[in-house]
């Protein structure tokens, strides 16, 4: 098949089609810029007076900047995935049609996969067009020279072909795999089932991920580790995290469905049930960029209370010290600290805002997926209320306790490299006695523990906003059901 036939194929399509090339080419441009930008702020060398912000001014905070912006772009590449599937059943008569034209099997998966680098690589390359354009706009220094935004630099020309790339890569990869259980023959597409539910193995990645957080921490000094063994453990130990909330929500929901079918006693329990049991992974996807962006949540507000803790000592200890004017401090103002940590509740919240977007695309395409079966159930006399009743439970049943274990997975992460901090020395002032020794201590000790609180009520309103965002979603996706319910869908072919 020559690359121009292959092009002409990849963008053609019905209505839904051309939306699904829309909604990944505009999460492909969200996620380029919010690379770009972190690729250019890890460009600044050395201590950079020229910026009015300390966050860009001092090298050991900018990695923190770098990474609030990552954390902004994984959720947007999250919904470029669910955009993806976006359309599947329409897709798929295409391909079985392009199939029975002449096709081969692997001519049509490429035929998909190249629907997904094309919007993929329209939507990145308008982001770097976005990029540079909005970089020579804010360009506008002051009197005395300085920045507020690093438009100063760039990355090198490498990591921007790179980051450019990235995004069409991956949806092609994402399409690759959303492929490799499907069958395409002349007469239609097959898609392979599972027969056996998930297992409960992503608790190990949730281990191993705790384990690794907390080396530096507990072994840091014996080892005498750098800077960057630091990181990587750190890193490493949040990826895992990560990785194990979000693929355990898959055994979560096959787990919650046998109980909603063994136990429920009404139509709307026991088809959530079902649907669970039938796609369990359908929870890992949707919910996938909301998780990491509650994880991440949770470590910010547990660490803004590591710092609130550290505050309290400098202030205790300068106290028992007798010290008023000056004494042990921090290097900076607390607010400075504290407005770090609000620039990433601020990157939660936007990443929250995009995840909520994703459950609303995948809720509705699958609705639409199954239309014939809710039309079926429909004129069997299932009222659409319970229809809905039904989709709400199968989406809120396994994402509770995801968010729990999120959110408890998060503040545990921060514990492990500070739960308590001593104020003090233990000492006893002796008074020599007649025949020597020590009388009772005029000063026992002077020691005292500060415990680093959990934050319950940021957590809860962490966690309460995550959910009232998916029920935001869901709210809005089932107005896509009432259309689904339509008796003439029974006879569309």
């Amino acid at each position: 098949m020559r690359p121009t036939t292959l092009v002409r194929l990849a963008v053609a399509g019905s209505r839904t089609d051309r939306l699904r090339t829309v909604l990944t080419a505009l999460s492909a441009l969200l996620a380029t810029v919010a690379m770009l930008c972190a690729a250019t702020v890890l460009s600044i060398t050395d201590y950079a007076e020229r910026y009015t912000n300390p966050l860009l001014i001092e090298p050991g905070l900018r990695p923190g900047v770098a990474a609030t912006l990552i954390l902004v772009s994984l959720p947007v590449l999250a919904l470029a995935g669910q955009c993806i599937r976006l359309g599947a059943p329409a897709r798929d008569r295409r391909l079985a049609a392009i199939r029975l034209a002449g096709a081969t099997p692997g001519e049509s998966v490429l035929i998909a996969t190249a629907e997904t680098v094309v919007a993929g690589l329209l939507g990145s390359g308008t982001g770097l067009v976005a990029f540079l354009v909005a970089r020579r706009l804010l360009d506008r220094p002051d009197l005395y020279g300085q920045r507020v935004l690093p438009t100063d630099v760039l990355p090198p020309v490498p990591v921007l072909v790179v980051l450019v790339l990235l995004v069409p890569v991956l949806a092609g990869v994402i399409g690759a795999v959303l492929m490799r259980q499907v069958i395409i023959t002349p007469l239609g597409v097959v898609r392979r089932v599972r027969t056996r539910g998930p297992r409960p193995w992503p608790g190990l990645l949730i281990a191993a991920g705790i384990g690794l957080f907390a080396v530096p921490g507990q072994l840091g000094e014996q080892w005498n580790m750098s800077k960057n063994t630091v990181y990587a453990f750190l890193g490493s130990g949040a990826v895992l995290t990560m990785a194990g909330v979000v693929l355990g929500t898959a055994w979560i929901s096959y787990a919650a469905g046998v109980l909603l079918r063994r136990y429920g006693r009404g139509p709307v329990t026991l088809l959530a049930g079902q649907r669970l049991i039938t796609d369990p992974w359908n929870g890992s996807r949707t919910m996938a960029g909301l998780l990491t962006a509650v994880i991440a949540g949770a470590v910010a507000l547990a660490y803004r209370e590591l710092l609130a803790t550290e505050f309290r000592y400098y202030d205790v200890y300068n106290a028992m010290m007798g010290w008023t004017d000056g004494g042990m401090g921090a290097p900076d103002e607390p607010e400075f600290y504290y407005g770090a940590v609000r620039l990433v509740m601020v990157a939660v919240a936007l990443a929250s805002v995009v995840a909520a977007a994703g459950v609303l695309v995948a809720l509705a395409e699958s609705i639409v997926a199954r239309r014939r079966t809710y039309a079926a159930l429909t004129a069997t006399g299932v009222p659409r209320r319970t229809l809905s009743a039904a989709v709400l439970l199968q989406t809120l049943t396994p994402l509770i306790p995801a968010l729990l274990l999120g959110l408890a997975a998060g503040d545990a992460l921060v514990r492990l490299i500070l739960s308590e901090k001593p104020v003090g020395n233990e000492f006893r002032e002796c008074v020599a006695a007649g025949g020597g020794g020590c009388e009772a201590p005029l000063h026992p000790e002077m020691a005292t523990v500060l415990h680093v609180p959990i934050p319950w009520g940021n957590l809860a309103l962490l966690g309460g906003g995550a959910l009232l965002a998916v029920l935001v979603a869901v709210g809005a996706g089932l107005l896509v059901l009432r259309a689904s319910t339509d008796l003439e869908e029974l006879r569309a072919s």
